[in-house]
């Protein structure tokens, strides 16, 4: 039996037009399909054809604006070429930055967690309520916004 390996991808999605403490209106779907076109223009069939099995997009924050792509080792260098040329996701105008790659899904999450509390941190001052800054916290600190339910208690 052979062991497939794969690369998890986590990306910030950064878009000029869309203030920081508002979400973006993305979906994990059209993110998805956007890469996989991206791919066939840079790197044609063949691209396509590498990635395509164990291609999927695993996490998708609108709050925090943080991803996670998953892709077999190997053709992963296929995706991670094409992150800097995607200009676009629909209608919205983005550019995205490369925040790790990683072996494991658990590693990913470790990461994003720790990033995501430091935008916790200076997202906080801007905050007068309590209740505000719970509600952000929760946003930001919710890992089951993705097609499928990621249990966080199961990783830590």
């Amino acid at each position: 039996m052979v062991r497939f390996k794969h690369r998890y991808v986590t990306v910030e999605i950064v878009s000029p037009i869309v203030p920081d403490d508002k979400p973006l209106h993305l979906k994990p779907k059209i993110f998805h399909d956007t890469l996989l076109n991206k791919i066939q223009l840079l790197h044609g069939d063949f691209g396509v054809a590498a990635i395509t099995n164990g291609f999927l997009t695993k996490y998708c924050n609108e709050n925090t604006r943080i991803a996670i792509i998953r892709s077999r080792h190997g053709p992963h260098r296929f995706v991670t070429s094409t992150l800097p040329f995607v200009t676009k996701i629909g209608k919205l105008d983005v550019r995205l930055n490369t925040l790790h790659v990683g072996a494991t899904l658990k590693h990913s999450f470790k990461f994003i967690q720790k990033h995501q509390r430091a935008y916790l941190d200076r997202m906080w001052s801007k905050l007068k309520t309590v209740e505000e800054r719970e509600k952000l916290e929760a946003a930001v600190m919710d890992f089951t916004k993705t097609d499928v339910a990621i249990n966080i208690d199961n990783i830590a």
